[in-house]
């Protein structure tokens, strides 16, 4: 087999093959093989025509284009088998030329793209907002305790936001009711537009006693009686507000585990300080990988962007499909078009290209690997999570062939790790931070999971046309 191989790009390269007559003909079997399964020809099952009748009925074309379609695969998986090159997406064809000898087909070829320099990320200053936690901190989560544990009480002032409105409502249209939008004896929290629109405005200085009628047009979202104006009638039969319980070592003991309020604002404190570290950690980790793929000098191949920019947008529409939410309410509700859905698509894809070719270059820099143990762990981790057994879910990894994408995560994973050590925290003053701290391996498991779900495509997918 005649194979040329030539370079279109730093990380693209254009293979042609050659398909000869012979190849072609054999090929033309398994081709009318496959017409076959879709035609319907009297006297014969699908799938049984012969090859003389499969062709007479779609055409000697469109039997030889399907033939090269047969052929073309596997000439390609051996020509970059011989060369040792290893696509990093679906390889596509770009030109198809007949000669005297057969076919000539020219494939692009995109491989997966590398870093001549790293960026420079021993020693790099970056600057994160300092994990403190102050005492209106706490004060905030004592005030979110005492929310939770507040009574209502009847009240005399006219009704404002935050206050409760126990109300009867009717709704009708033409005088038609509406039982799905009738409440009685409802305690409605003013402000918080969880019910009916134009509720919280209409109710808003009104008191006990008040009766308020308005007119509203229902959004399109609200089944049957979207779009249709509805004439609403509210009762407001009390004005209620929420009394805060006083803060004392009695009802500290009575709401919590601890006996006094200096117990319960050293907890606290504790607690946000946890909280606070790891999501500055997170915030720093975020941000160092951030600087460095903004100082990484590669242009990442279109191909490749247009690759994981497709497999992300197919993702996101079967998960929007399981939650059975359509693909159009989808841009309604987030108030974009289809087009600027896509342009975000694509960036999101270049970043996250960006991202995983930096961790390869830095873990292959630090000589960071990925042990066995590390790799039964996290299987085992992701297994529990699953509620499968670990012999099984492992089983299943192997056959789907996502063990190489878990490796490659939680081979990420450590050099994100590695990077957070060896860059250096700052907060705005230029002073160095202390964000030592160990990482929740539930953390860990959680990152894996969603790399394995998130992969991108497969790099030895077969050949697709370029058309």
């Amino acid at each position: 087999m005649e194979t040329t191989i030539a370079e279109a790009g730093p990380f693209e390269r254009v293979v042609t093959v050659q398909i000869d007559n012979s190849s072609l003909e054999t090929a033309k079997d398994e081709a009318a093989r496959r017409l076959s399964k879709d035609l319907k020809v009297k006297g014969f099952r699908p799938g049984k025509v012969p090859r003389k009748v499969v062709e007479a009925t779609v055409g000697a074309d469109k039997l030889r284009s399907e033939a090269i379609d047969v052929a073309l695969p596997g000439l390609v998986a051996e020509a970059l088998t011989e060369a040792d090159i290893r696509p990093a997406a679906t390889p596509s064809v770009q030109d198809l030329r007949d000669t005297d000898a057969g076919v000539e087909v020219d494939v692009k070829v995109t491989l997966w793209p590398t870093l001549d320099r790293v960026p420079l990320y021993e020693g790099r200053k970056v600057s994160v907002d300092a994990p403190q936690v102050e005492d209106e901190d706490i004060d905030e989560q004592i005030d979110r305790l005492r929310d939770q544990f507040a009574e209502l009480e009847d009240v005399s002032h006219p009704v404002t936001e935050g206050d409760y409105a126990v109300i009867n409502l009717t709704a009708s249209i033409n005088g038609e009711a509406i039982e799905d939008l009738t409440a009685t004896d409802l305690t409605y929290p003013v402000g918080s537009e969880s019910f009916v629109p134009g509720l919280d405005a209409q109710l808003m200085g009104s008191t006990a006693g008040s009766i308020v009628k308005y007119n509203e047009t229902l959004p399109e979202g609200m089944g049957e009686y979207g779009g249709k104006e509805v004439t609403f009638q509210v009762l407001v039969k009390a004005v209620r507000a929420k009394k805060l319980p006083e803060v004392t070592d009695e009802w500290v003991e009575e709401v919590s585990e601890f006996e006094t309020i200096d117990a319960l604002r050293d907890e606290l404190r504790r607690g946000l300080a946890e909280h606070k570290l790891a999501s500055v950690r997170r915030e720093f980790a975020d941000k160092v990988l951030a600087e460095l793929v903004d100082d990484m000098e590669i242009e990442i191949p279109g191909g490749l962007i247009d690759a994981e920019m497709e497999f992300q947008i197919h993702r996101f529409l079967h998960r929007l499909g399981e939650q059975n939410i359509p693909f159009t309410d989808y841009l309604r509700i987030t108030g974009q078009d289809e087009q600027a859905f896509v342009a975000d698509a694509r960036a999101n894809a270049e970043r996250s290209l960006s991202v995983r070719i930096l961790l390869d270059a830095v873990g292959e820099s630090e000589g960071i690997e990925v042990t066995d143990a590390e790799l039964q762990e996290a299987m085992a981790a992701l297994a529990a999570s699953s509620e499968e057994e670990p012999e099984e879910y492992e089983q299943a990894l192997r056959e789907s062939g996502q063990i190489e994408i878990l490796t490659g995560d939680i081979l990420r994973n450590k050099v994100i790790d590695r990077l957070v050590e060896v860059a250096v925290p700052v907060d705005e003053n230029g002073a160095e931070l202390s964000l030592e701290g160990e990482r929740d391996d539930a953390d860990r498991t959680d990152e894996a999971e969603t790399e394995v779900e998130a992969s991108a495509p497969a790099e030895d997918a077969a050949t697709e046309d370029g058309d």
